[in-house]
C-alpha cells in the first residue's frame, strides 16, 4: 500500500525525448530552483501525523542534475523526518550517469523507466534510438544497486502484439506495469494512439490469465492492485482511491497542481509553495472546487457500482479529459468493471469451492488441470 500523501515534485517538464504519444513535456520549461525546493520543504514542515512519498517526476527529471538532487533529498530528510519521507522517480534514464545513480542510491530512491515492448516496437512508438538509450541508462542505474522497473503503454497499435509484450517483460525477469494510452487535456489530436476502454478491459483479462499461468517468472503490477483492491475491498493506487486533498503537484516555478497530468495548465494552479497555503486553502480554489465535485459525482453515479468502494470512479483526469466538463466518471469505467468483475467472480468461485487438499495427499487428474486462481495469486502478495 503506498502512502496516503503524495507530493510530486516536477523539476522541470523538458525532456530530452520525443515520444509521440507524450502530453507532459515542454521544451521552453524552466528548471526548478533549489530555492523552490527549500519551499516546498518549508511549505510542508507544519504537516503532521502523515506518511509522504515524494516522486520527482517531469518532464524529464533528471534535466534538474546532481547537485540538485545532492542539496534536495538530505533536505527532505533531515527537516521532514516526521513525515516518515520515502522517495521515487519516473525517469527515461537517458542521462544517468555514475554520479546520479551514486546519489540516488545513497538515498534509496526506486526508479520507474518506460520500455513498450520489444526495440522495434519502443522505437516505433517512442522515437528513434529510445529502446537503445534507455537500457544504456538502466545499465548504470543496476550497477549502483538501484531498483527498475519498467511501465509498459499500450497503444490502440501495440495491443494487438499483447503476446509478444508479455513475452518480452517475461524473458527479460521484468516485473511489468501498464498504463493505457491516454487522451490529453494539452494535445490537439488527443486520441490519435488511445486504448479504447473495451479493448482495455479485455487486455487487463488477458494479462490477468498470463499472471496467473506464470506466477513464478511473471509480475504484473497492475494485475497485482486490481486484485489487491477486490479482496481488501479498498483502493490501493491512486486511479482507484480519493486522492482529492492528499496528492498535490510542484511545478517548476512552486505552483501548485492536483496532480503532476496537471503541470502547466494555468486553470488547475491552485496556489504557490512560497506562499505556503493550508491544504484547506488549496481545497477551496477553483481547482480544488473542481476536483471535489468529481468527488460528490462518483458517490451519485456510481451508488449502485458494487465496486464503487475500490473504483471511486477512477481517476478525475481522465474523466476531464474524455469528457471536458467532468460530468461523466472514468471513459475507462467499462474496463474497470470488466476487470473487477473477473477478479470478483473467481475470487468468489473459489472460496466456494472444495476445501484445499492437505499436504501429501493426492491430488485428482481434474485438480491438476485446474487453472491457478487469484486467492493464489493473493497469498503470494501477501507474502511478498
Amino acid at each position: 500500500m503506498k502512502n496516503p500523501f503524495h507530493v510530486m515534485i516536477i523539476p522541470t517538464l523538458g525532456c530530452p525525448g520525443r515520444c509521440k504519444y507524450c502530453w507532459s513535456s515542454d521544451v521552453n520549461s524552466p528548471k526548478m530552483t533549489l530555492a523552490t525546493a527549500e519551499a516546498i520543504v518549508r511549505w510542508l514542515e507544519p504537516l503532521q501525523d502523515q506518511r509522504v512519498t515524494f516522486t520527482f517526476h517531469g518532464g524529464e527529471p533528471l534535466l534538474a542534475g546532481p547537485e540538485f538532487y545532492r542539496e534536495v533529498l538530505p533536505m527532505i530528510e533531515k527537516r521532514l523526518p516526521h513525515l516518515s519521507p520515502e522517495f521515487a522517480m519516473q525517469t527515461n534514464l537517458w542521462l544517468m550517469t555514475d554520479e546520479l545513480a551514486e546519489i540516488l542510491s545513497s538515498h534509496h530512491v526506486p526508479l520507474g523507466s518506460s520500455i513498450d515492448g520489444p526495440k522495434d516496437l519502443t522505437d516505433y512508438q517512442r522515437g528513434d534510438d529510445y529502446f537503445e538509450r534507455t537500457l544504456a541508462g538502466y545499465r548504470t542505474a543496476t550497477a549502483h544497486g538501484l531498483l527498475v522497473r519498467f511501465i509498459c503503454t499500450f497503444t490502440n497499435s501495440s495491443v494487438e502484439r499483447k503476446e509478444e509484450i508479455v513475452e518480452f517483460f517475461r524473458s527479460q525477469g521484468w516485473g511489468m506495469k501498464l498504463h493505457p494510452a491516454l487522451p490529453s487535456l494539452k494535445g490537439d489530436n488527443p486520441n490519435e494512439w488511445t486504448l479504447s476502454p473495451t479493448e482495455y478491459g479485455e487486455l487487463l483479462v488477458y494479462l490477468l490469465d498470463a499472471a496467473l499461468a506464470n506466477p513464478d517468472d511473471l509480475e504484473i503490477m497492475n494485475i497485482n492492485d486490481l486484485c489487491r483492491c477486490v479482496f481488501t475491498r479498498s483502493g490501493c493506487v491512486c486511479t482507484y482511491a480519493d486522492c482529492m486533498g492528499t496528492t498535490f503537484a510542484i511545478g517548476p516555478n512552486g505552483d501548485i497542481y492536483p496532480c503532476y497530468r496537471f503541470v502547466g495548465m494555468p486553470e488547475w494552479v491552485m496556489g504557490n509553495v512560497h506562499d505556503a497555503p493550508t491544504v484547506e486553502m488549496l481545497m477551496q480554489t477553483q481547482a480544488g472546487v473542481r476536483m471535489l465535485a468529481f468527488k460528490d459525482h462518483v458517490d451519485s453515479a456510481c451508488k449502485d457500482c458494487a465496486h464503487i468502494n475500490y473504483c471511486r470512479g477512477g481517476c478525475p483526469y481522465n474523466a476531464l479529459a474524455g469528457d471536458a466538463d467532468a460530468s461523466g466518471v472514468d471513459p475507462h469505467c467499462v474496463a474497470y468493471k470488466r476487470i473487477f468483475d473477473e477478479i470478483t467472480a473467481r475470487m468468489e468461485a473459489e472460496m466456494q469451492a472444495a476445501p484445499a487438499v492437505p499436504a501429501g495427499a493426492r491430488v485428482s487428474r481434474v485438480r491438476r488441470k485446474e487453472k491457478p486462481g487469484v486467492m493464489m495469486l493473493m497469498r503470494k502478495i501477501v507474502e511478498k
